[in-house]
């Protein structure tokens, strides 16, 4: 059987991808980001089925893992972090998750960082794949001083970045909060970083071959692009305040490239899902 490429535009077109991506040492990959699950925020009930509802469909994408933006329930009690867990367990792929400011506080201590540790894991780490760098943080040592800690986390970033950057591998960082919602320029306010902690870190972003930052705590999609990096704060699985469906980022890397679209929530299976 002779096969003629010439009527298989679409199979032309992956050939060229994945010899291009072989090429320069770089295999395909996709990954999901999801944002504020947040049990408890659009209704607990609610939000325990769509964030069930995220996991089938995810599964079903089957991308090479999912990252969670932070704000993972409403409330950090044992009962929520429970749920939360046996939830993301029916992932069939790694689940890595950042803090957010409903999980370990708006103003962190060392109780609240210490039950989320014990109770979720880590809060900040980086892990590697098909030779991209992910560097996961925790905003709220940022977000305000914590004696200590936020210290701590600063230099553990600067250092990560550099030995990522040395290995000459493209880096996207996950948090929770955006550094700014409109202009790397505005003042401080809820759903951003204050102004002198995002300049630093947009420096270091600049310096350290960082490709993209991912966060969520918005409630609505923002989109925005700081010098070729990218910044996208995604929609949720809980609740959001801009009337956008529920859903979730999937990102696609090839060998020169990294974008993102939106998959919404199928509502109509929602009713099928189990509490």
């Amino acid at each position: 059987m002779i096969l003629r490429l010439n009527k298989y535009p679409i199979l032309i077109a992956l050939l060229v991808l994945f010899i291009s991506c072989d090429k320069r040492g770089q295999k395909p990959f996709s990954f999901v980001q999801l944002c504020d699950t947040q049990l408890g925020m659009g209704g607990y009930a609610h939000d325990i089925k769509t964030f069930k509802q995220a996991v089938i469909q995810i599964n079903e994408l089957n991308p090479d893992f999912v990252v969670i933006c932070g704000d993972l329930v409403e409330e950090a009690t044992d009962s929520s972090y429970s749920d939360f867990k046996n939830i993301m367990k029916g992932f069939n792929i790694p689940c890595h998750v950042a803090p957010g400011n409903h999980d370990v506080g708006n103003n962190a201590n060392d109780s609240k960082l210490s039950y989320y540790r014990k109770t979720i894991g880590n809060d900040y780490y980086e892990f590697q794949h098909k030779k991209y760098s992910f560097i996961v943080t925790n905003t709220q040592l940022w977000k305000a001083n914590v004696e200590n800690e936020s210290e701590k986390h600063n230099n553990w970033f600067k250092e990560t970045l550099r030995i990522q950057n040395d290995k000459q591998n493209p880096i996207v960082v996950i948090g929770h909060y955006p550094l700014y919602t409109d202009s790397p320029k505005e003042e401080e306010h809820y759903f951003n970083l204050p102004l002198i902690k995002r300049k630093e870190i947009l420096e270091l972003f600049k310096k350290n071959n960082v490709v993209a930052y991912l966060s969520g705590h918005t409630h609505k999609l923002v989109v925005n692009n700081y010098e070729n990096i990218q910044l996208v704060s995604g929609e949720t699985t809980s609740k959001n305040f801009d009337n956008r469906p529920l859903g979730f980022r999937l990102w696609q890397v090839s060998s020169d490239t990294i974008q993102h679209h939106f998959v919404s929530l199928e509502t109509s299976a929602l009713n099928k899902v189990k509490p």
